[in-house]
């Protein structure tokens, strides 16, 4: 009798979940988009606006095709064409996966050095600004001797470029990083990963960093953005302040009952009821990539303190593979993180826009002082070699047209 009663149970949860399954696969590549915004295609820069400024989000790009078939790497490619040297390019972390780049006698060196060749390469050739930031997959998956990773990628990085700026926050420092893109238009950049990693991370000027407290950090970000509130300010890094996706604590019902898909994407193993423990787990405590881990919760905190005191910041990160755009409290949070790959991102609350789909984000300045997000995409399946095309267009508020020289940083 009370095989019975389990019996019963699991074997509705089990179809019910697949029937949820079912539905969530049929809609997962449909775009969301805020009431507010269903209208968005009609919405373009005035007529007369000239571009003076165009910055594109690359987030995750650590497995992207090196042979010239990748269709993001492809629409990027366009993206630098049309822009010119009025652009910036801005790898926003997990340049290469799956450790980052090891030492030359480890097994994953060959394939992540051709990888970083290609990305370099390719950058070389750009005649605008290029950025690389970090991410925990640069870090060796936040392992304790990550560090001695992400100063060898930083140090291949800045040596091929011959840019000293060409990766930041340098040394593997919390920064913040600030240059000016153009006249209003600010770019920050900082390193998330230094408050979630494990063992070794570097502080203080004896390895390279300008402080010896990491309260300094939090201090000089907000005289930053004190001293430039006329400004739009961008501020670039790994990890998402909000998101509707997986490092949010956001799970698919797939995950409740096949959970060893997250070890291993075939692992369809059926374990209802019994595999919900996993997500519950990430959602309420979290590893050290997740909103919910401690340090992650702490440092998140932290930074929207700072941030909700102005009204003019566009933050964007990568680390979930999709892309997604929030409104809060007048600033505007980005996830750009399908640069490589895709995963389950929960359509509506906080967020405006949603879409697992791989592509980037682009922000366009204008010397209207217009400000523009635009979400690119690249089809999939049987249309993948159709061109990418624009999935998402906002204007955000715009920034008082400068009368004098506006460097403050």
């Amino acid at each position: 009798m009370l095989l019975y009663f389990l019996i019963i149970p699991t074997v509705l949860f089990l179809v019910f979940g697949l029937f949820s399954y079912w539905q969530e696969l049929k809609y997962r590549n449909k775009p969301f988009y805020r009431l507010s915004d269903v209208g968005w295609r009609k919405c373009l820069p005035k007529p007369e606006a000239k571009l003076v400024h165009s910055i594109a989000f690359m987030g995750d790009i650590g497995y992207v095709a090196i042979d010239g078939t990748d269709p993001v790497m492809r629409l990027l490619e366009e993206w630098q064409q049309n822009t010119g040297p009025d652009g910036s390019v801005l790898f926003l972390g997990d340049n290469l996966y799956p450790v980052g780049l090891p030492a030359e006698t480890h097994r994953h060196y060959p394939a992540a050095k051709a990888r970083l060749d290609f990305l370099l390469q390719q950058m070389g050739a750009y005649a605008g600004r290029k950025i690389f930031l970090s991410g925990n997959h640069d870090w060796n998956k936040g392992r304790h001797n990550g560090l001695e990773y992400v100063l060898r990628q930083e140090q291949y990085v800045v040596e091929t470029l011959q840019d000293e700026n060409s990766y930041l926050p340098r040394h593997g420092c919390p920064g913040p990083e600030a240059i000016q893109l153009a006249e209003g238009l600010l770019l920050v950049i900082i390193n998330t990963q230094w408050w979630v990693q494990r063992g070794e991370k570097p502080i203080g000027r004896a390895q390279g960093c300008p402080y010896d407290d990491i309260e300094e950090f939090f201090l000089r970000l907000n005289k930053i953005l004190r001293r430039n509130k006329h400004q739009r300010v961008v501020v670039a890094a790994h990890h998402p302040l909000y998101s509707n996706a997986l490092h949010g604590g956001k799970f698919t019902i797939k995950q409740h009952i096949f959970p060893l898909t997250a070890a291993h994407k075939r692992f369809y193993i059926p374990l209802p009821i019994f595999g919900s423990l996993y997500p519950f787990y990430r959602k309420l405590f979290g590893a050290y990539e997740d909103m919910s881990h401690r340090k992650y919760r702490k440092m998140r905190k932290r930074l929207l303190r700072i941030f909700h005191q102005y009204s003019n910041i566009v933050y964007v990160a990568g680390h979930d593979h999709n892309l997604q755009h929030f409104e809060v409290r007048d600033n505007h949070y980005i996830v750009s993180g399908s640069g490589s790959k895709t995963s389950f991102v929960k359509k509506g609350g906080k967020a405006t826009f949603t879409l697992e789909q791989r592509g980037f984000f682009v922000l366009n300045y204008y010397d209207t002082g217009e400000v523009w997000i635009e979400a690119l995409a690249v089809p999939e399946g049987e249309t993948a070699s159709m061109p990418g095309t624009v999935v998402f267009r906002k204007e955000l508020a715009s920034v008082p047209l400068p009368k004098e020289q506006t460097q403050q940083v």
